[in-house]
């Protein structure tokens, strides 16, 4: 079993867009809070953007305005829309599922990862 398996990772130019998509199995997706967290190379991990079981959503400073998470009960699937990307935002991205209303540090589960590479 395998509770997270993101994709839609790939190699974009500054300013363009990508769509990560995070597919859950195995649990009560409908009552968790997901998240995407991120790690760059020499950089800690952060948390991106989360969102509530009831929808409500939260987002580091650093990608306010540009990132957009949701969430899709039915499918069992989280989204993170990326647009205006930035160099700085390369790094490997990790979905994420918690029990509360937000996405702790150590979250129940996690996946693999997905790389995002933004070049200049």
């Amino acid at each position: 079993q395998v509770p997270l398996v993101e994709s839609g990772g790939g190699l974009v130019q500054a300013g363009g867009s990508l769509r990560l998509s995070c597919a859950a199995s195995g649990f009560s997706f409908s009552w968790y809070a997901m998240g995407w967290f991120r790690q760059a190379p020499g950089k800690e991990r952060e948390l991106v953007a989360c969102i509530s079981s009831s929808g409500s959503t939260t987002y580091a400073d650093s990608v306010k305005g540009r990132f957009t998470i949701s969430r899709d009960n039915a499918k069992k699937t989280v989204y993170l829309q990326m647009n205006s990307l930035k160099p700085e935002d390369t790094a490997v991205y990790y979905c994420a599922a918690d029990t509360v209303v937000v996405v702790r540090t150590n979250p129940t589960y996690w996946g693999q990862g997905t790389q995002v590479t933004v070049s200049s």
